[in-house]
């Protein structure tokens, strides 16, 4: 019987070099609950089961939760994201919109946790964006910074990264005042749940003109001079906060239209790059490496959501 092919035929040496070569891609952990108890509103659909389409669109999102995909330790520098894919409040463009821009993340020893939010536009939903998606985003922000310490991840570089309908729920949050009256339920809810950065992927237009640019942390923004949707927001809420004295950096790529993602979708090699241009800017903005004091948290006085 011939031997079967692949490492079992590879020499001892060889196969050291071959597991070295080709380190395990980032683990995608199980989803955390953002409320195990059940999110505020979501009633006696709380438990209800998620609908996944062709294995990368989620609906039915009853549940938020944050799935976490580590950087390696080898190069893990303490900074994290909060991923939020778009779909336009119908559904979740999970994987090219999540996990693919985690894995990027990854690549560069940033931790990643990508949220599955309410479904604001779904038929039959009941959940509003600006109070209960915004809200998901927000106990993000609030969990990861709370748990911190145990993934190597440092609270005063807490990103925030969103996609199209997900730039919306970043801009709402990061851009624009917390709603009156919250009222915190447990501990998780007494922490700040402003990113201490934000970026910003072909958003759509909720959240703009921001309603308090002058707290608003520095901002990397991206979208396709095409793009009739978003491109208009985009321009309008960078030139805002460029006005309020607020850091950010703007790439609006030329004939390019909406949902790029992260490279995958169009023929132009610099759509293919973008990344490499918020790597850039997060190496600027000194994210990825320790802060030693220097500011990166809220600004003081501007109290927690």
């Amino acid at each position: 019987m011939p031997k079967q092919a692949g490492f079992a035929a590879l020499p001892a040496f060889a196969l050291v070099f071959a597991v070295l070569a080709c380190p395990a891609a980032p683990a995608q952990e199980a989803a955390i609950p953002l409320w195990p108890d059940g999110a505020p509103g979501a009633g006696k659909r709380h438990g209800e089961p998620e609908t996944v389409k062709e294995g990368v669109y989620f609906s039915n999102v009853h549940d938020p939760s944050l799935t976490v995909m580590r950087a390696d330790p080898r190069h893990a520098n303490g900074a994290a994201v909060i991923v939020v894919p778009g779909g336009g409040h119908r559904m979740l463009v999970f994987q090219n919109e999540g996990v693919a821009a985690a894995k990027n993340l990854n690549r560069i020893g940033v931790t990643a946790f990508v949220l599955k939010y309410r479904l604001a536009r779904e038929e039959g939903s009941g959940y509003t964006i600006e109070g209960d998606a915004a809200a998901d985003l927000r106990r993000a922000v609030r969990w990861v910074r709370t748990h911190a310490a145990g993934y190597g991840v440092d609270p005063a570089r807490i990103g925030a990264m969103g996609f199209s309908a997900g730039g919306e729920l970043v801009s709402l949050v990061a851009d624009n005042p917390p709603p009156p009256g919250f009222v915190p339920r447990d501990a998780v809810d007494s922490a700040s749940a402003r990113p201490d950065f934000q970026v910003l992927v072909y958003p759509g237009p909720l959240g703009v003109p921001a309603g308090a640019a002058g707290q608003a942390p520095p901002a990397f923004l991206v979208a396709g001079s095409r793009d009739a949707c978003c491109m208009p927001p985009t321009l309008a809420l960078y030139q805002q906060l460029v006005a309020a004295g607020v850091s950010a950096e703007l790439h609006l790529y030329a004939d390019t239209d909406h949902a790029f993602n992260v490279g995958q979708r169009g023929e132009r090699v610099s759509l293919q790059h973008w990344p490499d241009r918020l790597s850039d800017w997060l190496a600027d903005g000194g994210w990825l490496v320790a802060r030693d004091g220097r500011p990166g948290r809220p600004p003081e006085g501007v109290p927690a959501p």
